[in-house]
């Protein structure tokens, strides 16, 4: 804007002083009467452009902020429209990036107060028939009912603990204990784990590490259940027969984990949003926040984590951790 400012002055310049040239030619040869008269048409001249200038400048100014007014009395939808000079479009620009991340912050905000209210409503409600149907004497105080209740009570606990983690971990607020950890000994350990139930269900649970694998600093706790969340997910969906396999190896300047299985794998959709908070099938009995947590703690370790499947055929989650 202001190299075009300056060119525009001299051009006015330029401009003044041929018409003074002209002009006492014209006024036989008295040049001072000409150039009083062309200041005067210059400035005015000046005036009018400027007003058009500050005019065409403000339009864009008085969009951006009769939309800030409208996105402080809560329409996050205001958008401003991209005109002016380039730095006024840049700014719209910005403007409108803005408001768009607002309102998808607003949206997400709003499905996950819906999505809490959802999962906690069922186990509250089993305990609170419960104990009413205690109080009034149509069930019994015995064992069966109060296993019951406290069953529900733990399943809210770990709800509230999962949020509460998976809150911290996406704010940057969570505390890794770092250590010198041996992946392949954390996955066979892991493994181990769940011997037992792949063979209760007939399925083949393999594991195979990289003998090359160094040691990395990461927090074994939390790597630790993020793996034991991939395999315990990958046995729910392997029907008998299948196979569930894990395997980590050298991925250039990181270590790569993937767990893969033989289930009946996810559809397209499912796969856009299978790491999005309280998304799971219909037939899932958790909560939907173990994948998103388990993204939460990869990349809380500066890793990655990514998921490929086919229906009917089954799925892979992959994901890396960095070398130290």
């Amino acid at each position: 804007m202001g190299c075009a400012f300056a060119l525009f002055m001299v051009l006015i310049a330029g401009l003044v002083a041929l018409l003074v040239s002209l002009f006492g030619a014209i006024l036989g040869g008295n040049p001072g009467s000409a150039t009083n008269i062309l200041i005067v048409l210059a400035v005015i001249l000046g005036f009018v452009l400027a007003a058009r200038g500050v005019r065409s400048a403000a339009r864009p100014v008085g969009d951006l902020i009769e939309a800030a007014g409208r996105i402080e009395e809560g329409d996050l939808a205001a958008r401003v429209p991209e005109r002016g000079p380039r730095e006024v479009r840049a700014l719209a620009r910005a403007f409108n990036a803005m408001s768009e991340r607002l309102e998808a912050t607003e949206a997400e905000r709003r499905r996950l107060f819906a999505d809490v209210s959802h999962e906690l409503r069922t186990p509250l409600t089993v305990i609170q028939g419960n104990l009413e149907g205690m109080l009034d004497e149509v069930y019994p105080p015995d064992a069966e009912h109060l296993t019951l209740v406290l069953d529900e009570t733990r399943l809210m606990e770990r709800l509230i603990e999962d949020l509460r983690l998976l809150s911290l971990a996406t704010s940057g607020a969570l505390q890794l204990e770092r250590e010198p950890t041996d992946l392949a000994a954390l996955l066979r350990d892991v493994v181990a784990g769940f011997r037992a139930q792949a063979d209760a269900d007939h399925i083949s649970l393999t594991v195979a590490t990289d003998p090359q694998l160094p040691m990395l600093q990461v927090d074994p706790a939390r790597i630790r259940a993020v793996a034991g969340n991939l395999v315990a997910n990958a046995l729910r969906y392997t029907p008998s027969s299948g196979t569930v396999s894990v395997a980590a190896a050298m991925d250039g300047p990181k270590a790569s984990v993937t767990i893969a299985d033989t289930g009946r794998g996810m559809a397209r959709e499912e796969l856009e949003r299978v790491f999005d908070r309280f998304s799971h099938s219909p037939d899932s009995p958790g909560s939907g926040l173990g994948l998103a947590i388990a993204r939460a703690l990869v990349e809380a370790h500066g890793g990655e984590i990514t998921a490929t499947s086919e229906p009917e055929r089954g799925t892979k989650i992959r994901f890396t951790l960095p070398l130290p």
